[in-house]
């Protein structure tokens, strides 16, 4: 009877232990099959740029497939609403940018909170936009753009990948500060939106680097100015817009997040790994030919990162009052 005990005993002992060890042995075995990494845009895009060259970096750390899956729609709402529904294993994550946290304002009613329904993981980096024309455009500096807005009010069309996205914001912003009208002409992304302007069909966007630098250097399209208040180093010529009209700056950035119950144990892995990247000469050689600067941090600093950008696109959003086109 008293073995009988003692073994119930050990038996309770070893199943109230088992919790606390399961998502370590879970973390040691991680990833056992594929990862998603879920983009809310078209592929060629810069959120999908950004995807995929942490996905190749991940692949190799990780020693299992990390795969790229477009889910275009509604201005990034389809993909993040597909992640915040996910299983909180590890193998969904969305890579995320400027666009969720300027939709937790300007859209009323979504059916996902950006800021409850999903764990920080890691940052990746951040990126100016570029304003550039097509060269059928009377315009080869910001100075001599504006003044050919003014002259031409709501006749130039600019393209902008979605509603929220920080294109959206950065256009919305520079009509006020630079006193111009401009016909705002919304796409499902990137991609289509640097389509037509290479073909004519719109007048100028406002990108993220990444999609549009190599466009720029092959002379396809004329870059007027970066939005951020200095230079940046893949442009050296370019100036930046604060030149023109001061105050002025729109800066694009991504990062990784994952559904609300992913164990820390998984979110800590995936961090450590996607800062181990910023070590390797080959990634910042990449970032660099993409304009870009990293933001490396752990979860708990991804997530003040993430709430301070939320906290100053609303009052953005308040203060010019942008809605949803």
């Amino acid at each position: 009877m008293l073995m009988r005990r003692r073994a119930f005993v050990e038996l309770l002992a070893a199943a109230a232990a088992l919790p606390a060890l399961s998502p370590l042995a879970h973390a040691d075995d991680y990833p056992s099959r594929p990862v998603r990494l879920v983009v809310g845009f078209p592929e060629g895009g810069p959120v999908d740029i950004a995807a995929r060259v942490i996905a190749g970096w991940l692949s190799d750390r990780l020693s299992q497939p990390v795969v790229v899956e477009n889910q275009p729609g509604e201005s990034g709402n389809v993909a993040t609403r597909s992640v915040a529904r996910a299983k909180p294993d590890g193998y969904s994550l969305l890579v995320c940018g400027p666009v969720n946290t300027i939709n937790a304002t300007l859209f009323k009613n979504l059916d996902f909170d950006f800021g409850r329904d999903f764990v920080p993981v890691a940052g990746l980096w951040q990126v100016p936009l570029v304003i550039e024309v097509n060269p059928s455009v009377p315009a080869t500096t910001l100075a001599s753009f504006i003044a050919h807005a003014k002259a031409n009010p709501g006749k130039l069309k600019i393209g902008f990948a979605g509603a929220g996205t920080p294109q959206h914001i950065g256009i919305e912003m520079f009509k006020v500060m630079a006193d111009v009208d401009l016909t705002l002409v919304p796409y499902l992304g990137s991609t289509p939106a640097l389509a037509d302007l290479l073909a004519g069909k719109i007048d100028c966007m406002f990108d993220p680097m990444p999609s549009s630098i190599a466009h720029i250097k092959a002379g396809r399209l004329i870059p007027l100015a970066v939005t951020t208040p200095v230079k940046s180093a893949a442009l050296p010529d370019v100036p930046s817009a604060s030149d023109f009209v001061p105050g002025y700056q729109a800066i694009s950035w991504f990062g990784i997040v994952a559904p609300r119950e992913m164990p820390a144990v998984l979110v800590e892995k995936l961090n450590q790994a996607i800062n181990a990247a910023f070590a390797d000469t080959r990634i910042m050689a990449r970032l660099a030919e993409l304009g870009a600067s990293p933001l490396p941090g752990s979860p708990t600093q991804f997530q003040a990162f993430i709430q301070s950008e939320m906290t100053k696109y609303a009052e953005v959003i308040r203060v010019a009052r942008i809605a949803p086109r």
